[in-house]
């Protein structure tokens, strides 16, 4: 483990977002010193990584932070075309797509690393061999316009009162709505999503778009981030969330270091600053999310970590097998069933 470099406060690094695949990731750290180019491939919320910046200025002033920022399925298509053409500049990847990380550990390509800020984290949402460690809480909850009794459980938009009334995510096309599908398979069965749209249910897209349609009444009733909805509801939106009974799907926002990192101590630094008391304030006052650190309260009165596991499906190592052994096939079963 290694502790930041506090001394080196005063100078200045350069943080980029890049929205083009990186051509390099510059030079490693030389003379001891925690310097030179570190790239960062993340789905986070520009505005949070924006609010990073102060933060890496301070610890991190002689490391070049450059982002390449996604959705989870863009940065997991591009992250595998470069290794399979022979290697990735990324140094720490950053998305909200667990099954991704379970895959690349058992290809052995990630690096083992635990963060001294990160050893509150529950044991839930790290990897117990070291491979990644979350720095960020998502949560799948129900959501229903403001004046409408929305269901209470997951299992309720089985009933035939929401018929024609229901949207979701697109769990080919979204990180967070996959895993929310690979734990709504596990509870009800393989032909969920079959009853699911013999029940009107409709695709909506990514979250943004599934809250955009409950706002403009296409539907009644839907199933989003919750996160997404808390900004909603801070800008005037006549929408709430309602924390299904069955338990809310909790997603890690894992980090990891690649082994092929050309700066690995700075990226081991990297992680602990967003691990750190201010790093995860950012997530949890500008991000809307859950922070893993149980000191941290939740997002605008909402219950801190551990009172978000316990009201949450359980996630563990059977849910992150099931996800990574029958992915493919789950959603060769959803796009049969909403093809109809």
């Amino acid at each position: 483990m290694r502790v930041l470099a506090l001394s080196l406060v005063g100078l200045l690094c350069a943080c980029r977002i890049e929205s083009a695949a990186p051509a390099s990731s510059g030079q490693a750290v030389s003379g001891g010193q925690l310097q030179g180019d570190l790239w960062v491939y993340t789905s986070m919320y520009r505005h949070v990584m924006d609010a990073f910046e102060p933060l890496l200025k301070e610890h991190l002033p002689q490391v070049n932070v450059r982002w390449f920022q996604g959705g989870s399925e863009k940065i997991a298509t591009r992250l595998e075309a470069e290794l399979a053409a022979g290697g990735s500049p990324c140094d720490v990847l950053m998305t909200s797509d667990p099954f991704l990380y379970r895959r690349l550990a058992k290809e052995h390509r990630l690096l083992r690393s635990v963060s001294p800020n990160g050893v509150r984290t529950p044991r839930a949402v790290v990897d117990p061999d070291g491979h990644w460690e979350s720095v960020r809480l998502s949560t799948m909850v129900l959501v229903h316009q403001t004046g409408v009794e929305g269901p209470r459980a997951f299992a309720e938009l089985l009933d035939p009162k929401w018929k024609g009334e229901i949207v979701i995510g697109d769990p080919l096309t979204s990180g967070t709505a996959f895993t929310w599908a690979v734990s709504m398979e596990r509870t009800f069965g393989e032909d969920f999503f079959k009853r699911l749209r013999s029940n009107g249910a409709r695709v909506g897209g990514g979250n943004a778009a599934v809250l955009q349609k409950i706002e403009g009444g296409e539907a009644k009733v839907g199933v989003v981030l919750l996160e997404n909805v808390l900004a909603a509801r801070q800008r005037g939106s006549p929408v709430e969330a309602t924390w299904p009974s069955d338990g809310a799907v909790v997603i890690p926002g894992p980090a990891a270091i690649l082994s092929t990192s050309r700066n690995p101590r700075a990226a081991r630094a990297f992680i602990d600053v967003l691990l750190s008391p201010e790093g995860q304030r950012v997530i949890r006052e500008l991000g809307d999310m859950h922070a893993v650190d149980p000191r941290q309260p939740g997002p605008r009165d909402t219950p801190g970590v551990e009172g978000l596991l316990a009201k949450s499906a359980p996630f563990d190592e059977a849910l992150l097998d099931q996800g990574l052994s029958d992915g493919a096939a789950l959603k060769a079963r959803f796009s049969e069933a909403f093809s109809k």
